[in-house]
């Protein structure tokens, strides 16, 4: 039976009180109709025996003490079916692209639980970018969890849009989709996106989700988990593997912090509440491969540092859960390089799982150690020569030195439009190496040098 109440007693930011008779379940979806007759949607987010909390997704103006609150007894569910690739919605799973609603095949709960780990597979499998310094050195491997922690006025969407139309699984390309979630973004950046997808052909592969700045910020909370909703129908209903992207979790977090403070709840670190840990936890956690099904869940969540502080909670916190991180540089950006992913302070923890024979190449391991180790070393000499001078380096800090510049210019650097594959970037990597006498890669084993450097392949 449903329950609809005019017991409106105090509206509060995007949260409403309802005094209540009945009891009324947790999540439960509310419709609520003002004096003038207009439908909003909610949630009920608190319960007790006499007040019930409701956040509104369409925000509170226009609802007053005489607006009528219906529980509907049932909870959120996104509508899918496989028509749903190409298709653009709002925050909240609405079309926003003009088309017509989704004619469900099946809908499913958005309240999803991490998988359980007695139930996930290994991930092993590779997935190709086309960006050298994530391919390269910091590889993405499916079922993975890889966040791009990057700064306010940095390229990172540029980034996003690049991985969601370059991706790919290499030999299984007809079955891979991509989830775009956008959170707070803004009008600007919400066109910049859909012409990118539309002039490159993406959206043909792809479910965009777009909460814009100006969307209530209760509505931010919906959208991963509608995003990854859609992205366990597509992996493990239909056998697709799925790449989610999220950009940007950090206004997800700040909605969370606005939701707390409007129900006056104790702040934790930095004002965001106590169980912001969890939250993310439970999101993240839903990315996987599951034993006995063929499709998996690739994650890419973007944030921005406030400040550019990787201590923040938000950065902090996500780096506890997922298996690594690309660092977005300030400093390379400043130089002109794109993408400008700093290879030393990133980490790709499941790496080794998705590289070698039979995945990438014999060698990707030992060029990936070696590039990595005089670029490091090379960034080492730059200070040293700003105190010292070039004049004051032995030969082989001068090679290190000169093999950092060509790192970023010939690695580092390339395209927006560039889709390189694996097997171009390894070969970039060894053209690199080629400057550096054979006595310095010491960490290349003496048959994968025969085998691949330019010297001796010219000679084949």
């Amino acid at each position: 039976m449903t329950k609809e109440y005019k017991t409106i007693n105090e509206i509060k930011g995007p949260l409403i009180f309802v005094e209540k008779t009945e009891p009324v379940g947790y999540n439960e979806l509310v419709e609520i109709r003002t004096e003038k007759g207009e439908l909003k949607r909610g949630q009920v987010l608190d319960t007790s025996n006499e007040i019930v909390v409701v956040q509104v997704f369409e925000g509170t103006g226009g609802l007053g003490k005489e607006s009528s609150v219906k529980f509907t007894g049932d909870v959120i569910k996104m509508p899918l079916s496989p028509d749903i690739i190409g298709r653009v919605l709002s925050g909240s799973g609405l079309p926003k692209d003009g088309g017509p609603p989704i004619v469900p095949d099946v809908s499913k709960e958005i309240a999803g639980a991490a998988i359980n780990p007695a139930a996930r597979e290994k991930p092993r499998a590779f997935i190709q970018t086309g960006i050298s310094t994530i391919d390269g050195t910091n590889t993405l491997v499916r079922g993975q969890k890889l966040p791009i922690f990057s700064g306010a006025g940095l390229p990172h969407n540029d980034v996003a849009l690049q991985i969601a139309r370059q991706s790919k699984a290499l030999g299984e390309a007809e079955s891979f989709a991509v989830v775009f979630c956008a959170m707070g973004i803004t009008n600007e950046e919400a066109q910049h996106f859909m012409a990118d997808f539309e002039r490159t052909g993406a959206l043909e592969r792809a479910v965009v989700f777009l909460n814009l700045a100006d969307d209530p910020a209760v509505e931010r909370l919906l959208t991963p988990q509608l995003g990854l909703t859609t992205a366990e129908y597509l992996a493990f209903d239909l056998d697709m593997h799925v790449l989610v992207i999220y950009t940007d979790m950090t206004n997800y977090c700040e909605a969370m912090r606005q939701m707390g403070a409007a129900r006056e709840e104790v702040p934790g670190r930095r004002g965001y509440p106590g169980y912001m840990y969890t939250t993310l936890a439970i999101q993240y956690e839903r990315a996987g491969i599951i034993t006995g099904k063929n499709g998996s869940i690739t994650q890419f969540p973007i944030l921005t540092m406030p400040g550019d502080d990787i201590t923040h909670p938000i950065p902090d916190l996500s780096g506890y859960i997922t298996e690594g991180q690309l660092i977005v540089s300030r400093e390379l950006h400043r130089k002109g390089i794109y993408p400008p992913i700093d290879i030393r302070p990133s980490l790709s923890r499941l790496m080794n799982s998705g590289i070698g024979e039979g995945h990438t190449r014999e060698d990707h391991r030992a060029v990936s150690d070696q590039l990595y180790a005089y670029y490091a070393e090379g960034c080492d000499l730059r200070g040293l020569v700003a105190i010292v001078g070039k004049e004051a380096l032995s030969e082989r800090d001068r090679l290190v030195l000169e093999f950092a510049d060509e790192f970023e210019h010939k690695f580092v650097n390339q395209g927006r439009d560039e889709d390189r594959s694996i097997f171009d970037t390894l070969d970039i990597g060894w053209n690199l190496l080629q400057a550096l006498p054979e006595t310095m890669l010491t960490r290349i084993d003496d048959h994968l040098i025969k085998k691949y450097h330019p010297r001796y392949r010219k000679k084949e």
